[in-house]
């Protein structure tokens, strides 16, 4: 039987879009698939050796908030200075408290499992960035190189 591949997109670089890359692929490599992620324009922020991730609850209607503040407040309130960055606290605390593992220990699981981390490189250079701000392992490569791996693959996502 030939063995079965995930490839995933990811392309935010926000901490609740964090997740579910690095969730889904260490899940699928201790499955014994062959696993890569293909990091492009925000997604690279997933990569960086210090990851600055925050959430926000602008845009996120789906969001659950504390004491029901997705209902009675104001899309306004939630732009205040200092808005995102509580949010962001809350969020980590919530996820320390129930045990999940940080951003940081997901992707090194996926790296012990063997997930390819693929960054863009024509993201790379459109944003100037510097791939010394990158953790070790990651490889750059084009979309024509994800293709190879995407069209064979059994599942390819989106995220």
């Amino acid at each position: 039987m030939e063995d079965k591949k995930l490839a995933i997109i990811a392309t935010k670089g926000s901490l609740d879009w964090a997740y579910p890359p690095f969730i889904l692929a260490s899940t699928a490599a201790a499955l014994g698939y062959e696993t890569q992620i293909f990091c492009t324009f925000y997604g690279l922020q997933l990569l960086k050796k210090e990851p600055k991730l925050e959430v926000t609850p602008l845009g996120n209607p789906g969001m659950p908030m504390p004491l029901g503040m997705d209902k009675w407040f104001p899309v306004l309130g939630l732009a205040l200075p200092g808005m995102q960055g509580m949010m962001t606290a809350m969020m980590k605390k919530k996820m320390q408290s129930k045990g999940v593992a940080s951003i940081e220990e997901l992707r090194e699981l996926c790296l012990e499992a063997e997930v390819k981390l693929v960054a863009c490189q024509m993201t790379v250079d459109l944003f100037d960035m510097d791939t010394e701000d990158f953790i070790d392992g990651v490889e750059y490569a084009g979309a024509t190189s994800f293709f190879e791996f995407a069209g064979e693959s059994d599942i390819c996502l989106y995220i």
